[in-house]
């Protein structure tokens, strides 16, 4: 075999071995939610803290992956939801509930992410959420940042507006949906219904922009 060849073998069995690594974190994570701690993941996984060190550094690389795992999936459905063939009306509405029906459905994974110090122990401290969690918010506003700008005629200042607009609306889902998932104050329709109120009367008035694929 040459070098070239067992160079490609030799990543794609790290890969592969990564990827289990980061199954058995989400299952722990599933489980304990922020209080998930490196000992309980490397029991998951049958090695040693040593070894998970090895793959990840410290439990704040492995947060960046876990995150990165779970953004991406996230920002993959909302993308499916600001594609689908309807109204622009309908597409806001289905792009809140998408992202609020991810954080129902795995609300350990959520407090995991967004809320990392709950549940900690002095000998395994949970994460930094500062640190952690607003680089995965500034990352989602972003992302809807540049499909604003593609598909919005915003006149002057057009991709500057596009990042406020964008990271705006990311603060919008995260803090209400956070308050929601706590309280359950009302359905998770009302919610989306309420929001889509707020932000309808400006992308509304806004018009497709020429050559994009419309909004």
């Amino acid at each position: 075999m040459d070098t070239t060849q067992q160079r490609t073998d030799q990543q794609r069995s790290a890969d592969r071995r990564r990827r289990e690594l980061l199954e058995a974190a989400d299952r722990v994570v599933l489980r304990d939610g922020p209080g998930a701690s490196m000992n309980a993941i490397a029991a998951e996984a049958g090695i040693t803290k040593p070894i998970l060190y090895r793959h990840f550094g410290d439990k704040g690389g492995l947060y960046a992956a876990l995150a990165k795992r779970h953004t991406d999936a996230l920002l993959d459905s909302l993308r499916a939801a600001l594609d689908a063939p309807a109204e622009r009306r309908e597409r806001v509405e289905s792009t809140l509930d998408t992202y609020l029906a991810a954080i129902e459905a795995r609300p350990q994974v959520y407090r995991f992410l967004m809320h990392p110090s709950e549940g900690s122990s002095q000998s395994d401290q949970g994460f930094d959420t500062g640190q952690h969690s607003i680089p995965v918010l500034r990352r989602m506003g972003e992302e809807l940042a540049q499909v604003i700008e593609e598909r919005l005629d915003l006149g002057p200042g057009s991709q500057q507006l596009a990042r406020v607009w964008g990271h705006g609306i990311v603060g919008m889902m995260h803090a209400a949906g956070d308050w929601w998932l706590g309280e359950r104050p009302c359905s998770r329709a009302e919610l989306v219904r309420s929001l889509a109120d707020l932000l309808w009367g400006r992308l509304a008035a806004a018009g497709d922009k020429v050559g994009g694929p419309g909004f």
